[in-house]
C-alpha cells in the first residue's frame, strides 16, 4: 500500500475517535498532517492548553488504530499545546518536568552551528567517532529532523527495530550507537512538521530510544536556533555544545547568534571548530585560504571561548562521507582523522 494510500486510510479510520466537546478526530482542525513512512506513522493532535489529559483517552485511541492499520511500523501520536506544562511522549508517559538526563546516558554533547552548510553533521560524526577511539561508549543522535544527514555519513541502513514496548533499538555503525529519523524516510521525504510535532519527535528520539550505557551521546543540531533547540536545551541536561563555523565572515556572524542562544539558555559553550580551514593542493602543496584564514580562532578570542581546533578543507573528508565511511573510521591514522581526535582529547578534559 502506498504511503499516501495509508495515512488517507488511517486518517478516516480515526473518524471512530470521538473527541471532547463532540464530533471525531478525523474532522478535528487540530489533527495534523498523518505522516507515514517505511518504518513510521506520526501525527499529532493540537489542543487548547488544560485540554491534555482530556485528549488523553482519544490519542490513545487514535494510537491504536495507527498501529493497527500501520502493521510493524513504529507510532508517534503527541498531544500538543501550546503552553502544555506536561507534553506526552508516543506510549504515553509524561515528560520528566524540568531539566533531566537522558536514562543510561552519562553525558551529552551537543554539535551545532549558526547557520547550514558548514559541515556540522560531518564534525558532528567525527567527534563522536574520536570520542569511542578513546575507549569510550559513544552513540549519535540526529536531531535535524528536517535535513538528517548521519545515516548517509554513518552508512545506516534499514529502519531501526523497534521493541514490543514501542521503543527504538539503535542502530550499530563502527562502534556507536546511531538514531535518526531519516533511516525511517523514503529517500527524498521532506518532514513537514511545525514546531510542536518536531519537538515531540525529538523527545521521542531521544527518549524512546535503548541506549544502554553511554559514557557520552553526540547530538547533531539542527542549524540555527529554532523549536528543536529550545526544547532540547528547556528538558534535557546538555553538558556543553560544540559550535562549528567555517573562517567565513557570514558564518562566524551566524555562529555568534547561536553562541549567544547557548548562554542565554546557560548553557555550556565547550568551544568553537573552525572547520573547511584551509586547502592544500595536492599536486602543488601550496595552501589556499578560500573562505578567509584564523576567522574562527580570532572569534573565539573575541567571545571568551576556546577554540578547539581546525579542519582543513580536503577531498578525503568529502569523499569519504558520502560513502558512509567517515575519516576517523576509514583511516583513522591518518592526518585529518588525527585533526577530529585532537578535538575529541580536548573534549574529553572539558567534560569529565
Amino acid at each position: 500500500m502506498a504511503d499516501t494510500d495509508l495515512s488517507a486510510q488511517i486518517k478516516a479510520a480515526l473518524a471512530e475517535v470521538e473527541i471532547p466537546g463532540g464530533g471525531d478526530l478525523a474532522g478535528y482542525g487540530g489533527l495534523s498532517e498523518i505522516i507515514v513512512t517505511p518504518g513510521a506513522i506520526a501525527f499529532a493532535i493540537a489542543v487548547a492548553s488544560g485540554m491534555e489529559a482530556a485528549f488523553g483517552p482519544a490519542r490513545e485511541q487514535a494510537q491504536s488504530i495507527a498501529q493497527r492499520l500501520g502493521g510493524s511500523r513504529k507510532v508517534m501520536v503527541s498531544i500538543t499545546a501550546e503552553k502544555s506544562n506536561s507534553p506526552k511522549f508516543g506510549h504515553g508517559s509524561a515528560v520528566p518536568a524540568g531539566k533531566t538526563r537522558v536514562n543510561g546516558v552519562k553525558r551529552i554533547i551537543a554539535v551545532g552551528s549558526g547557520k547550514g552548510g558548514v559541515g556540522k553533521s560531518t564534525t558532528a560524526v567525527n567527534i563522536a567517532l574520536a570520542l569511542a577511539a578513546e575507549g569510550l561508549a559513544v552513540g549519535i543522535l540526529d536531531a535535524d529532523l528536517y535535513g538528517p544527514s548521519i545515516p548517509k555519513l554513518l552508512g545506516i541502513e534499514g529502519k531501526p527495530a523497534v521493541r514490543d514496548d514501542g521503543i527504538f533499538t539503535p542502530h550499530d555503525a563502527f562502534g556507536l550507537k546511531a538514531m535518526s529519523i531519516g533511516s525511517m524516510l523514503i529517500p527524498g521525504q521532506a518532514v513537514v512538521w511545525r514546531g510542536p510535532m518536531a519537538t515531540s519527535g525529538l523527545r521521542q528520539l531521544l527518549r524512546e530510544t535503548d541506549w544502554g550505557a553511554l559514557d557520552v551521546l553526540i547530538i547533531d543540531l539542527p542549524p540555527g536556533t529554532g523549536d528543536i533547540h529550545i526544547a532540547l536545551f528547556q528538558q534535557t541536561i546538555v553538558d556543553g555544545v560544540v559550535i562549528v563555523s567555517t573562517p567565513q565572515d557570514l558564518a562566524l556572524i551566524d555562529a555568534q547568534k547561536a553562541i549567544d542562544m547557548l548562554r542565554r539558555m546557560r548553557v555550556p559553550v565547550l568551544g568553537l571548530v573552525e572547520n573547511m580551514s584551509y586547502f592544500i593542493a595536492p599536486d602543488t602543496g601550496i595552501r589556499y585560504d578560500i573562505f578567509g584564514t584564523g576567522g574562527a580562532e580570532q572569534a573565539a578570542a573575541r567571545l571568551d571561548m576556546p577554540f578547539l581546533g581546525a579542519i582543513p578543507l580536503v577531498m578525503s573528508i568529502r569523499a569519504e562521507s558520502d560513502a558512509g565511511t567517515p575519516p576517523v573510521a576509514a583511516r583513522p591514522e591518518g592526518p585529518e582523522a588525527l585533526a577530529y581526535r585532537a578535538i575529541a582529547r580536548t573534549l574529553v578534559t572539558r567534560v569529565p
